[in-house]
């Protein structure tokens, strides 16, 4: 049975073995209290990087008790981020998260080509899950956060964290819907271009484990009345399980749209690192990173 909540990546984790979350900057309330929660949950050990007067204080304001994480006092943002990523090289956590760091000087650490933790080949990318009241089932949707223009060979890849990230969510062959302004092939349009081609090298079982078409515009993706409207004939069209944008800029403000405007819920995680990263806002809330941790530790369960 697929997972159509993200309260049930709860489930997903019951009786599997606790895994290691290691925070960069655990500064503040959100941060400590999603880790909190998780904690409680069975779902992680947190271990805490920081300034710890300030984790103190934040603590303090939620009435957490610190004593139940492993505390590393590290003032400094970059010595921090730098930290985290040898304890994680060094098979000493699972999950990276951001905290109250900036997010160029959190990706400097993950991305240094010497003492960083990408893999060699593999693109860095950004899978958000969506839960819409408006929408059947739980949208997948990348890239709104790290890559600004992908490629054609960068999508590819991208659609692959898709496709694993819909797995873990119970999602057989899950669709895959390629995002263009008009379901038309515009040679002009690259976006449109690209997207017919990554529907013909999933027909041809270049990308495996999923069903993908495009061009689809937004509209025809999600909507089945905009399908039956437009006479579109395709198995994604009206149902798609994940939706593949052709730039950040849609991506990012499909995002915000949903969170902002349609108070969606949803979790995001940085893929293709040789751990699972919780890349929050700052500006997210305790329930949106208590979600994105539940999706990173079941992803860290290889």
């Amino acid at each position: 049975m697929a997972v159509e909540k993200l309260a049930e990546l709860f489930k997903l984790l019951r009786g599997k073995p606790v895994k290691t979350i290691v925070v960069v900057c655990a500064n503040d309330e959100h941060s400590i209290s999603a880790v909190n929660l998780a904690v409680e949950k069975k779902l992680v050990r947190g271990v805490l990087i920081g300034d710890e007067s300030l984790m103190l204080s934040a603590s303090r304001e939620t009435g957490i008790d610190l004593r139940r994480f492993t505390i590393i006092h590290q003032p400094s943002d970059d010595l921090a981020a730098r930290l985290a990523v040898e304890m994680i090289n060094l098979g000493e956590g699972d999950i990276l998260m951001k905290g109250l760091i900036s997010t160029d000087k959190f990706m400097r650490a993950i991305l240094n080509k010497e003492k960083g933790i990408t893999e060699p080949g593999k693109v860095v990318s950004h899978v958000t899950i969506v839960e819409n009241k408006n929408y059947h089932k739980l949208l997948i949707v990348a890239d709104v956060a790290v890559i600004p223009l992908p490629d054609l060979n960068q999508k590819v890849q991208i659609i692959n964290y898709l496709v694993g990230v819909a797995h873990r969510l119970k999602i057989e062959l899950p669709k895959i819907a390629v995002i263009a302004p008009s379901e038309q092939v515009i040679p002009s349009i690259l976006s449109t271009t690209d997207a017919a081609l990554l529907a013909k090298m999933g027909d041809r079982g270049q990308i495996k484990g999923c069903i993908i078409d495009g061009p689809l515009a937004l509209d025809v993706a999600i909507d089945p009345e905009a399908v039956a409207i437009k006479g579109i004939k395709s198995p994604v069209a009206g149902d798609a399980d994940c939706l593949l944008f052709p730039n950040l800029e849609s991506g990012n403000v499909f995002y915000k749209v949903n969170t902002k405007l349609a108070e969606s819920e949803s979790a995001a995680i940085m893929v293709g690192a040789r751990v699972p990263v919780v890349l929050a806002s700052r500006g997210d809330t305790t329930q949106v990173k208590l979600h994105s941790i539940a999706l990173a530790a079941l992803l860290a369960h290889d």
